[in-house]
């Protein structure tokens, strides 16, 4: 059984994989200063919840974006399951696709990631829309090169921002307008309104952009969390692939079994 980890800037995943299968995953905050043992804890007896032994883990992967949480997380997959974890973009887990841009070494992990997942599903040129703390779109040809992308930040950082910045702008939850009206009645509304819409309409005309200049047709994959819920009010996307980061760890961990 395969356990992927999946460290990003808010909070790690912890998914078992049994062949290309999702078995079970849990989600913890991100904290780099967690050790192991802290970790160990608390997923052992998640794995213990759902019948899962220790034993049965014969495979890890790990992908971060946080550095200082590799350490511990190394540590926990040594001493609690007796194994050396493939590190996503290092040794025998190297991409395996070309990255073609100035600094290949500064790609975050999750967006490689990203891009041999969707190449691998999809057919044709892509972008890549990953809904995290920040928002990124990737962009990654026929042949699976990684060309580029847009880094922007996530919507919660947005309306972060927005209320951490201003004196009488209340806290509100991230969720489609009441109605399509882009006039707002009252504040809560128009600060929706603004965020919400305003996403929608930057990420379309982003998109837009990147198509004319690939100047080929390309399929929108989105993933990430929010991504569901965009795609209930704009019809950019092609396709809505929550796991794509996972199954991306899969197929790394799968290539790096057979070199």
């Amino acid at each position: 059984m395969l356990l992927a980890i999946d460290a990003g800037n808010t909070n790690i995943v912890f998914a078992l994989f049994e062949g290309q299968e999702i078995r079970t995953r849990w989600r913890i905050a991100t904290d780099p200063r967690r050790t192991a043992d802290q970790y160990a804890v608390w997923l052992v007896q998640l794995m213990e919840i759902e019948g899962i032994r220790s034993s049965q883990i014969d495979q890890v992967i790990l992908s971060s974006v946080v550095p200082r949480a590799v350490h511990n997380l190394t540590v926990l997959s040594e001493k609690y399951f007796g194994i050396s974890p493939l590190i996503a973009g290092e040794g025998v887990a190297q991409w395996g696709i070309e990255i073609d841009i100035d600094e290949p070494r500064s790609l975050g992990a999750d967006r490689a990631v990203n891009a041999i997942a969707a190449h691998t599903k999809y057919p044709g040129d892509l972008i890549v829309v990953d809904f995290g703390t920040a928002t990124t779109f990737d962009i990654v040809d026929f042949n699976g090169a990684y060309k580029g992308g847009i880094i922007a930040p996530g919507i919660n950082l947005s309306l972060d921002a927005l209320v951490g910045n201003t004196a009488k702008l209340p806290r509100i939850a991230i969720e489609a307008p009441r109605s399509d009206s882009v006039v707002g009645r009252n504040t809560e509304d128009q600060m929706l309104i603004g965020v919400f819409w305003g996403y929608v309409a930057m990420m379309e005309g982003l998109i837009a952009r990147i198509r004319s200049e690939i100047g080929r047709p390309a399929k929108v994959i989105a993933t990430g969390g929010l991504a569901i819920l965009f795609d209930k009010h704009t019809n950019i996307f092609d396709a809505v692939d929550a796991e794509l980061t996972l199954e991306g760890l899969a197929l790394l961990a799968e290539r790096a079994s057979r070199a």
